[in-house]
C-alpha cells in the first residue's frame, strides 16, 4: 500500500481485477513502473467482491481454478515488479499535463503523475440490484448477502435465495450440499440460468434436496436486530407464504455505471470505451483501456481476452513512453523476467 499522497511513476492502473493485475507483470515486463488504484479494499475485481469460491474453466493451464485462487496467483506473479496499490480509492479526476504526463486524483486526495493510464475498470462501478423490500437495510451485512464471500458461512442454515440466473441457481446448487435447507424464490417456473444447471436444479427439488417457491415473489422480512427469522412471499394473486430462514440472498443482478470514468471525455459505445483492438489506444493518447470495460470489433468479454489485451497495452505505453528506444520483442522464456 502507498504512504503519502503525492507520486509520480511510469504508468497508472485503474483496476486491480485479474486484467489490472497482470497487467501489472506485463508492464514490468517491458520494465515499466505501476500504481494501482481500485476502489475496493482488495485486489480481484468482481473475482474477490462476488464469486471467490466458484470455479473458472478456461484460464489457459487451469482446468479447473477458483476465482480467489486465481487472484491470489496474479498478484504474486504481479509482486516481482513492486506495484504500488491505492486501494479503498476511486480515480475522481483525470487531467492532461504539460510534457505529456496525467495527473491522477482519487478520492482520498491522492495525486499520482504518470506518462500513461491503463484503465481495466472491469463493469466500472458496480453494486446490487436491491428488492424493494421495507427494512431491507437493517438486515444486509448479517442476514441478508447480496454475495456469497465464504460458503461455509452458510452451513446448517435455513438459506432463502431469490432469483432465476445464473448466480442464484448455481448458489442454489452449492449451498444445498452444507445448507440446513435453501429454498429457491422465483417469480416463474423456468429460470434464466444455463440448461444444464436449470435441469440439475429441477431433478434437485425433485428428489427433495431443495424447494422451489414458484411463482412468488419477495414479500417481507420478518428478524429483529439484524438477524432474519423468516421471508414471506406472495404470488401475483395476493397468496402469501412465510418461509423460515436464516439467510436471504436476493440474487438480482448488478446496478453497473462508469462512474467518474464518464466524465473522462473518452469516445464511448453503449457505455463501454472504443479502443484500437491493436494498441488498446483510447480516444486520448496516453489512456488505454483493457479487459470488460472495452469494445472494439469481435471483442470476447473473457478474462483470457483481457490477458492479451494486458500485454498489448503494456507495449503500447512503452512505446509512447520510450519513442526513442524501440522495444526488442523477446518471449519470456528468453528474457525471464527483469529486476524490478
Amino acid at each position: 500500500m502507498a504512504s503519502g499522497h503525492m507520486h509520480q511513476t511510469d504508468v497508472v492502473i485503474v483496476g486491480a481485477g485479474p486484467v489490472g493485475l497482470f497487467a501489472v507483470f506485463e508492464c514490468g515486463m517491458v520494465r515499466l513502473n505501476c500504481h494501482v488504484v481500485d476502489v475496493l479494499d482488495d485486489v480481484g475485481g468482481q473475482c474477490t467482491a462476488l464469486y471467490p469460491e466458484k470455479p473458472i474453466y478456461d484460464i489457459p493451464g487451469f482446468p479447473r481454478v477458483e476465482a480467489a485462487e486465481l487472484v491470489v496467483r496474479l498478484k504474486a506473479q504481479a509482486a516481482a515488479f513492486r506495484p504500488v496499490y491505492h486501494l479503498g480509492e476511486q480515480v475522481q479526476a483525470l487531467e492532461p499535463l504539460t510534457g505529456g504526463f496525467w495527473k491522477v486524483t482519487t478520492s482520498k486526495g491522492t495525486v499520482i503523475q504518470a506518462r500513461a493510464v491503463i484503465v481495466a475498470a472491469g463493469v466500472g462501478a458496480f453494486g446490487p440490484n436491491r428488492p424493494p423490500l421495507a427494512g431491507i437495510e437493517a438486515f444486509e451485512g448479517r442476514s441478508v448477502f447480496y454475495y456469497v464471500t465464504q460458503r461455509e458461512a452458510f452451513r446448517g442454515k435455513r438459506v432463502v435465495i431469490a432469483g432465476g440466473g445464473d448466480s442464484a441457481v448455481d448458489w442454489a446448487l452449492s449451498l444445498s450440499e452444507i445448507a440446513a435447507r435453501v429454498s429457491v424464490v422465483h417469480r416463474r417456473a423456468r429460470f434464466r440460468a444455463a440448461p444444464e444447471s436449470e435441469a440439475r436444479l429441477q431433478a434437485l427439488a425433485k428428489e427433495g434436496g431443495l424447494d422451489l417457491v414458484v411463482p412468488y415473489q419477495l414479500h417481507g422480512l420478518e428478524g429483529a436486530d439484524g438477524q432474519l427469522t423468516a421471508v414471506t412471499v406472495a404470488t401475483l394473486d395476493g397468496d402469501v407464504k412465510r418461509l423460515e430462514a436464516d439467510a436471504l440472498l436476493p440474487f438480482f443482478g448488478l446496478s453497473m455505471s462508469l462512474g467518474p470514468i464518464a466524465d473522462w471525455q473518452l469516445a464511448l459505445e453503449h457505455n463501454q470505451i472504443a479502443v484500437e483492438a491493436a494498441t488498446a489506444a483510447t480516444s486520448k493518447p496516453g489512456i488505454f483501456a483493457i479487459g470488460d470495460i472495452v469494445t472494439y470489433p469481435g471483442k470476447l468479454k473473457l478474462i483470457l481476452t483481457g490477458f492479451a489485451e494486458a500485454a498489448i497495452a503494456a507495449r503500447s505505453a512503452y512505446a509512447l513512453i520510450h519513442p526513442e528506444t524501440p522495444l526488442h520483442f523477446e518471449y519470456s522464456t528468453t528474457s525471464g523476467v527483469p529486476t524490478a
